[in-house]
């Protein structure tokens, strides 16, 4: 009988390490156990990867008989709600611990139910998807934490105020690992949920780390938006274990795609459920409440792990949300939301803001891709995920590492830090350039899910997706304009990025790049066979050709920040002032004008902030998904009853 004893490592290890970081106040002991944790995890991935392969690429199922886990998992799903529940009570958030006692009650009555004797659940479930996400989690996670141990020190001595539990922050890292991990192969959907729950509770410690007034109210949103979620997702297990006598998540997506009748409202509501999970609209407001915590947190929450969840999920859920109300529906809120939430980003000048309204953007084309559940948008779609992971990881480490060294992570106040700070401006370039240059991955999948949304004839999506896109081009365009640009000043900022940080930010930058030159191959070898194994076809949008002319196209992209930094140095010692219509005091800042009245000059970006900024815009578009979301689940009570 198979075993793989690298995926209950996967899934236990991060725990105890996790455990093992909460008891450890040496910070020499807490660096060397995570980076230990750190590189075990990525070789486990590794040995996974080489099992499967040697497998034959073949779907693998395991672990039928998990009685003493099941009991396990039933006691863990108990702490997690007391631990809710007293944290509502002590932060005055009480009607919020109903959102987990409730669904925990529901889950408890699920597993009492009598599943068909005849079915052989298994609770593990491997296949191209699975190894998707668990590579995404491991090599991005596992970077994110080896940052995350020099940065927290950092960030101590910058926010004194802040009290060090970064053993505490750490251990969180690890645990939302170990969960992500156990969601993303789980087979059994009551296991699927407590694990859904886990990160959900990690989310919530994470963005409240701090313990301002602001972390809580912050954390506590984040909280009730993903209990929500899972009391969907709670509700629609049952609903389909009391009718089909099944906890098989296969059996759940199967079932739908048939368009069985007992199938047809838990998959909307496990749809609702990764809607919330992805921060699409109306609940994009968690995310960008996360960005209170510190940077690695957020780049977490925002790249490799907790949203991608949803995406997950949605992914999974696509041969059932083909061509019916609820994948037109989540199509519609996730095109919707892309359109929106990229006009949003052109109003922040503030980095962290930009990433994150980035972030709901682009999650929002991969929900429209997944819920228009064709081939080809899928194909889109997973790879919209991979490239996102990579870069927005790069972008979010990268900002905070430039934030420590410029003390600001305004926009404006790192114009020309491609001088001054040559290697955090490269890595800064490849991750922009990862997100919106072409022929870059983000674009190729954003064009596939342009040419599927023409063909299915989907007029509203296909204007959602166009002006979307060309509005990425601008807040993206703004950004790199300022940190190549000619510097005001010579420049006062050193670069205090630590050896550590800068070994996950070359790894994430080698990664990226990688990622770009083998599209082609990753196409083939990987993401085609998927689709295959999901639809019984595969969708690819781009011939092997263009893809390898593109290829190259991005080769020569790549020389423009490895010649910056080689010429930084010239053209910062030999700088040439501009000419302000007056006496020049010796920078590009100030000047005395022909009435011999000082003058500064400035130079910067608009950013309509009171035209479309957050607030102005925000709340009739969380009304407008809102509706379309109501209207979904009106038209599936009535088909229903």
């Amino acid at each position: 009988m198979l075993v793989m004893p690298e995926i209950p490592f996967l899934i236990c290890f991060p725990f105890l390490t996790a455990l093992l970081l909460f008891f450890t106040k040496n910070d020499k002991l807490k660096a060397l156990i995570s980076y230990l944790g750190a590189i075990l995890v990525i070789c486990a991935a590794g040995i996974l990867w080489f099992d499967w392969l040697k497998g034959g690429y073949e779907p693998i199922f395991l672990y039928q008989n998990t009685e003493i886990v099941d009991h396990i998992i039933f006691v863990a799903e108990i702490v997690i709600m007391v631990l809710i529940t007293f944290l509502c009570f002590k932060y005055k958030k009480r009607i919020i611990c109903l959102l987990s006692i409730i669904p925990t009650i529901i889950i408890a009555f699920a597993e009492q139910i009598n599943i068909n004797p005849t079915e052989k659940l298994e609770h593990i479930y491997i296949d191209r998807l699975a190894m998707l996400m668990c590579t995404i989690i491991s090599l991005v996670g596992s970077l994110i934490i080896i940052y995350a141990v020099g940065y927290m020190s950092g960030y101590h001595m910058h926010h004194k105020e802040v009290k060090d539990r970064s053993n505490y922050f750490l251990a969180l890292l690890f645990v939302f690992m170990g969960s992500m991990f156990g969601f993303v192969l789980s087979s059994s959907l009551i296991w699927l949920y407590f694990f859904w729950e886990c990160t959900s509770v990690c989310s919530f410690l994470l963005i409240g780390y701090t313990r301002s007034e602001e972390a809580v109210t912050n954390s506590f949103r984040a909280l009730w938006m993903n209990l929500l979620g899972g009391t969907a997702l709670a509700i629609g297990i049952f609903y389909f274990a009391f009718f089909e006598r099944t906890l098989s998540f296969r059996s759940f997506i199967a079932l739908g795609a048939l368009g069985d009748v007992y199938a047809i409202l838990p998959v909307a509501l496990m749809a609702f459920a990764a809607l919330t999970k992805s921060a699409q609209l109306p609940f994009s407001t968690w995310l960008l409440g996360a960005m209170v915590a510190p940077t690695p947190s957020s780049a977490l929450l925002h790249s490799a792990t907790m949203v991608k969840a949803g995406i997950y999920v949605l992914l999974r859920l696509s041969p059932a949300m083909s061509g019916n109300i609820t994948g037109m529906m989540i199509s519609l809120v996730g095109g919707f939301t892309f359109f929106v939430a990229s006009f949003m980003a052109v109003a922040q000048s503030d980095a962290k803001r930009v990433l994150a309204m980035s972030t709901v953007s682009n999650l929002g084309l991969m929900v429209a891709c997944a819920g228009v559940g064709r081939p080809e948008t899928v194909w889109a779609g997973a790879f919209l995920m991979i490239f996102h992971a990579v870069s927005k990881s790069l972008l979010f480490l990268d900002v905070g590492a430039t934030e420590n060294s410029i003390h600001s992570r305004d926009i404006e106040d790192m114009h020309g830090i491609l001088f001054f700070l040559p290697l955090l401006a490269m890595f800064m370039f490849i991750g922009i350039a990862g997100m919106f240059l072409a022929p870059f991955g983000m674009l190729i999948s954003k064009w596939a899910a342009l040419r599927a949304a023409v063909d299915e004839k989907n007029i509203i999506l296909l204007m959602f997706i166009v002006f979307g896109s060309a509005t990425t081009s601008l807040y993206w365009s703004k950004w790199m304009g300022k940190i190549i640009s000619h510097p005001h000043a010579p420049a006062e900022f050193k670069d205090i990025t630590r050896p550590n940080e800068f070994v996950s930010l070359v790894l994430h930058a080698v990664m990226m790049i990688a990622l770009c030159v083998l599209f082609p191959f990753v196409s083939k070898v990987f993401v085609d066979p998927m689709l295959v194994e999901m639809f019984g076809m595969s969708g690819q949008v781009l011939s092997q050709g263009v893809l390898y002319i593109l290829v190259v196209i991005i080769c020569f992209v790549f020389t423009i920040p490895l010649l910056s930094i080689f010429y930084s140095h010239k053209i910062q010692t030999n700088r040439k002032l501009s000419y302000m219509g007056g006496i020049n005091e010796g920078d590009n800042c100030f000047f005395t004008d022909s009435m011999g009245e000082p003058k500064r000059l400035w130079l910067s970006n608009y950013y309509f902030a009171n035209k479309i900024g957050i607030r102005k815009i925000m709340m009739p578009c969380q009304f407008v998904s809102a509706g379309i979301l109501l209207g979904m689940f009106c038209i599936i009570l009535g088909a229903i009853l």
